[in-house]
């Protein structure tokens, strides 16, 4: 996406009051085609954003004031609103966003309102928790050694709730029921949650370079002076880049701002946290899906009322209800994680620039790997460019070589060729650190019968069953269906035939341990890792240098800094490069870049080897010389010859359900009346390559057109002319990336 906000697609939604007896519009968090008109009850005074109960149907609903009534019913027929929410309004420019995420993506705006109100429980107030202190007037009673634990810890503290005290008393709770029975103690209220801790924006910071001064500078001066603009803070792994948008951070801080930094997977984040703690003295406000729904609610809320002031989160943290954001930064802005293929469809880096410009304040897009789009932007003068071409301090970018597989092929039923092996051998034996990388989970991606060639596949989708010995299971990692690992072939009976094809990352462990048979190994895929302390305690281990060898997939090949881990060890180079993928060697290129740069981070020299079928692909070159320029301007030529994006305009539209004859009728049908324009092109429809995913039959169509094309009245008039059965879902994918 080329962000380009004219200002008829810049909603402006003042925030108008309206008394008894007028009708307003009420937005409902449910994917319907407009607002609903509703009467202000008597006593009532409403303005835009507050959320309101109404009722719908039979049942009562929450929604949002989106403007005055819209005259779609009739006086007679006029409801009233039930209540006003005691919470903060929803923001004018939050309101806004949500129109213009809803009009891009060719949604309806309630689908996009309920990503905004995800939290039900964050719109009514918090009851304050009952806590214990100390009775100042208390009644003689006996003191036995456990009720005595419990004062101590009252004495000159603050009032706790009795689990708190309970458990730093080491005592159960009844004996604090018994003090409080006894007169001893007294309840009283607490609020049920206290303001998080506010940053500190003049902690004292790193020592930068030359470099990494000037581009801090330029960042913060961004903030300091306010209005839109986009940076591209493009540096090599270790070039510091989390350090110099901290810098304007800081001067967001200083302004009393809030700040958004939206990175792709924040539940494996625990790096970039305890740099911000150091930074910041404090830990920021957390938003993924990993948290439990009091912290949910909590941060919404702290967000809300404005006393959050950092919040570092996935994606859907865009549509938090910030009143007074005045910075995003999106790390690792070429992560196709930043993009949502369900519900709405939308990218993440994208609205993020589109937030920026609609609240008038800068966004940070940081990458050593940017977006084909992000640089093209930048190549118009769309957005600014920063660059840091070093490495911080000492550290030096590792040197790579290419492991050509034909000519130094592993031995039968191994995946390491002898360079590797040797490299890995050398490297823990100088007690230094390795990292494997295979972006492949599991023991193998497939599974067979040597009898009768039967292949397990899953019965929900097109997708090869993924063997997991360490679970003993078969499993799909598209829709987690699983079984035991059986020990018979199903088809043919024979036993004990089942061979695994390919490595995983479990598979590649067991040849390492072979390898090195007192080497201390770890498997770090989402498997394992798929928690926040799950990642915080493989990093401890990984920095006391409890691991020798790391073994890893695509989770492990991003922003972490391991100062004794100098190998790296690309077991399959060419693996992202298969299916034909518009972006595959984009793609590839950043992972193999992101990877490699894991290598040699500190004061010790770093090495890369990429294993490679293809050492003439131009992935492969641009690896080997680290030209990425050439590369870029390489796949920029490409894309433009042929009119891909960034230089053409792409919409997918995916067809599913659970009758495959509705389907291909559905498809039918929006073939046949597909817009007949001499700049639009449609492909289509053919099955997708997960034909079937998770029990549904599916389709896709792709229309292709010019970049200055406006599509989405085009997508709008198509569906309105188009039909299908009930069952059959219609999902509008506005600049695909995956073609899945």
């Amino acid at each position: 996406m080329m962000t380009d906000l004219s200002d008829n697609q810049k909603p402006q939604c003042p925030r108008n009051t309206y008394l008894p007896g007028q009708s307003v519009a009420v937005l409902l968090p449910l994917p319907l085609a407009s607002a609903y008109d509703y009467r202000v009850t008597d006593g009532l005074v409403l303005a835009d954003g507050d959320f309101i109960t109404v009722p719908l149907g039979k049942r009562l609903a929450v929604g949002v004031v989106w403007g005055p009534g819209e005259g779609t019913v009739s006086e007679k027929k006029l409801r009233d609103v039930i209540s006003r929410m005691t919470c903060p309004p929803l923001p004018d420019v939050s309101r806004q966003f949500v129109d213009w995420v809803a009009s891009y993506t060719v949604q309806s705006p309630g689908a996009v309102l309920k990503m905004a109100m995800s939290v039900r429980e964050a719109l009514e107030p918090a009851r304050p928790l009952n806590a214990f202190a100390l009775n100042t007037d208390p009644a003689a009673i006996r003191l036995t050694a456990a009720r005595q634990r419990v004062i101590d810890v009252l004495q000159g503290g603050p009032p706790r709730t009795m689990a708190d005290l309970a458990r730093q008393a080491g005592v159960g709770g009844g004996v604090v029921k018994g003090l409080f029975d006894a007169g001893r103690l007294i309840k009283v209220e607490l609020p049920a949650q206290l303001s998080p801790p506010i940053p500190q924006w003049d902690h004292p910071g790193p020592t930068f370079s030359d470099q990494q001064a000037e581009a801090a500078e330029k960042l913060a001066d961004d903030v300091r002076r306010g209005g839109f603009r986009a940076t591209l803070l493009d540096g090599v792994p270790g070039s510091g880049k989390t350090e110099v948008y901290f810098h304007g951070v800081a001067q967001a801080l200083r302004q009393e701002k809030q700040v958004l930094v939206l990175l792709p997977e924040i539940a494996l984040s625990a790096q970039w946290l305890a740099r911000f703690r150091r930074r910041f003295g404090v830990e920021p406000g957390i938003w993924h899906s990993d948290l439990t729904a009091a912290q949910r609610r909590h941060t919404w809320r702290a967000v809300a009322d404005g006393s959050a002031k950092v919040i570092v989160g996935a994606r859907s943290a865009l549509f938090l209800p910030f009143p007074d954001l005045g910075l995003i930064v999106v790390d690792e802005e070429h992560e196709s994680a930043f993009k949502q293929e369900d519900g709405v469809f939308y990218n993440g880096r994208d609205m993020g620039v589109v937030r920026a410009h609609l609240g008038d304040f800068p966004i940070i897009l940081a990458s050593a790997t940017p977006s084909l789009e992000t640089v093209v932007n930048a190549q118009t003068g769309r957005y600014d460019v920063l660059r840091l071409p070093g490495r911080h301090g000492d550290a030096v970018l590792p040197d790579i070589r290419l492991a050509n597989m034909i000519r130094e092929a592993p031995p039968r039923g191994r995946w390491l060729s002898p360079p590797l092996a040797d490299e890995v051998i050398r490297t823990v034996g100088a007690g230094e650190q390795v990292l494997l990388f295979l972006n492949r989970r599991g023991y193998a991606p497939l599974t067979l019968c040597r009898t009768c060639g039967h292949r397990f596949q899953c019965p929900r989708c097109t997708s090869w069953l993924v063997e997991h010995r360490l679970l003993g299971r078969l499993q799909c990692h598209q829709c987690g269906f699983n079984i035991p690992l059986p020990g018979a072939c199903p088809e043919c009976e024979t036993e004990n035939s089942l061979v695994a094809c390919g490595p995983g990352v479990e598979r590649l462990a067991e040849e390492v341990s072979l390898l090195l048979p007192d080497a201390r190994i770890v498997i770090a895929a989402s498997d394992n890792i798929a928690s926040p302390r799950a990642a915080t305690e493989l990093i401890r281990r990984i920095e006391d240098q409890e691991i020798d060898i790391i073994i890893g997939t695509q989770i492990v090949a991003k922003g972490y800094h391991f100062p004794m881990l100098t190998l790296v060890g690309v077991v399959d180079g060419d693996l992202g490069l298969q299916g034909g993928d518009l972006r595959a060697a984009e793609r590839t290129y950043q992972l193999l870049y992101q990877v490699a740069g894991r290598a040699g981070r500190a004061d010790r020299p770093g090495r890369v080897i990429v294993q490679t079928y293809m050492p003439e692909h131009p992935v492969m070159a641009a690896i080997l010389c680290g030209d990425k320029e050439q590369f870029v301007a390489a796949e920029s030529a490409a894309r433009e010859q042929i009119s891909m994006p960034p230089f053409g305009r792409l919409v997918a539209l995916i067809v599913s359900g659970p009758n495959e004859f509705q389907v291909d009728e559905a498809a039918r049908n929006l073939s046949r009346s597909a817009p007949r324009d001499q700049n639009v092109q449609v492909l289509g429809p053919a099955p997708a390559p997960f034909a079937l995913l998770r029990g549904r039959h599916r389709r896709r169509l792709l229309l292709k057109g010019s970049r200055d094309i406006y599509v989405q009245p085009i997508i709008r008039q198509w569906l309105a002319r188009s039909q299908w059965h009930h069952s059959v879902r219609v999902q509008v994918d506005i600049d695909p990336v995956s073609f899945m």
